[in-house]
């Protein structure tokens, strides 16, 4: 008896009256917008625009959509062209089947395409790229459990996955390893060991992403290695495993290669960048030295204010003071005549009795 266990969904699709709500393709659309948003965060930290990524995406999403499904119908063509197949479902996408070597291998042209048309290098866009793929791939791996499909070897651990029986796909009831589970927890450790390299040793010129696949093909060897659904085998092994072996060497030896051939990181990302963001801290400067300059014109007019107050009070007792001033000069001009006239009534009599 299982005592624990991740219980899967009783169905992978929701019917919102005529329309189809299904899991893995809610999924791969979170993910996708994921990525993207964490690509956009590193790009402009690289010193690129923003939206530059998303309008990149509008290339690389589709062509990485159509890679994904070819790889998969191509590596797994039994039931859509062997005996009794339906070549129609091959392009039934939300049903599952992405094979993210197609993915990322066609999904890199859209990108191509894309940066040719914005003169930006390819290989700049994939490193800032490369954490947010990697978080996105976590995402879109729970698809998988919506769907109860890719699970591992039958086991009884407190974290196995149970899978319901379905015999007209030939699925059998049970605990399975959570393969799903163990690549969504790899890919956001690779998330995490790309963003912590890219900072420490400045990765550029594709190192950043050369790190991302590395990385990931040496978790999904193992992981692939559990798993139990049919698939072809090349020399005992399954193919993703030489896939993921091949990946894995190929980015090691692009990383010791380049870095000796081209050192360092790419120091202009995106053509015009630079100086859009140069002339815009210029006119943020001059926009606060002007409120600056506005805001002494305020404080000298307050002062002003103040002080044409204070006249216009002084003006009253001025005014009052007036009057008093000129009844002084009034008297005295009355009293002047009148002494003058004493004054000459005095002369004239002493020059007489001279």
């Amino acid at each position: 008896m299982d005592l624990a266990f991740i219980p899967s969904p009783s169905t992978g699709v929701v019917h919102l009256g005529p329309i189809p709500l299904r899991g893995y393709a809610f999924c791969i659309i979170i993910g996708v917008f994921i990525g993207v948003w964490l690509g956009n965060k590193r790009w402009i930290q690289r010193g690129g625009r923003s939206g530059t990524v998303a309008d990149i995406a509008v290339w690389a999403v589709p062509f990485g959509l159509v890679g994904g499904r070819l790889y998969h119908v191509i590596t797994t063509y039994e039931p859509y062209f062997g005996e009794g197949g339906h070549p129609l479902n091959a392009f039934k996408v939300w049903e599952g089947g992405l094979g993210i070597w197609g993915a990322v291998a066609l999904g890199a042209l859209g990108a191509w395409i894309g940066c040719r048309r914005r003169g930006i290098p390819l290989p700049a866009y994939m490193d800032a790229l490369a954490p947010g793929l990697a978080l996105g791939q976590a995402i879109g791996r729970w698809g998988n459990w919506f769907n109860q499909e890719l699970y591992g070897r039958a086991t009884d651990l407190p974290w196995a996955l149970k899978i319901s029986d379905d015999p007209s796909i030939g699925r059998v009831g049970g605990t399975y390893h959570p393969t799903f589970l163990y690549e969504s927890l790899w890919c956001i450790g690779v998330a995490l060991l790309v963003i912590w390299a890219d900072k420490r040793f400045k990765l550029g010129h594709g190192r950043a992403f050369a790190l991302y696949v590395a990385s990931y093909c040496a978790g999904r060897a193992w992981i692939e290695y559990m798993r139990v659904d049919e698939a072809h085998h090349i020399l005992g092994l399954r193919l993703n495993v030489w896939t993921a072996l091949i990946g894995l060497v190929v980015s090691v030896v692009y990383i010791v290669v380049s870095a000796k051939k081209i050192p360092g990181r790419e120091e202009v990302v995106e053509p015009g960048a630079l100086e859009e963001a140069a002339d815009g801290t210029r006119t943020g400067k001059t926009g606060a030295g002007t409120k600056q300059a506005d805001a002494k014109q305020a404080k000298a007019g307050i002062k002003t204010g103040k002080a044409d107050a204070e006249t216009t009070k002084a003006a009253p007792k001025a005014v009052k003071g007036a009057p008093k001033a000129a009844g002084s000069g009034k008297g005295s001009g009355a009293e002047g005549p009148a002494k003058l006239t004493k004054d000459a009534g005095s002369g004239s009599r002493s020059g007489k009795d001279s």
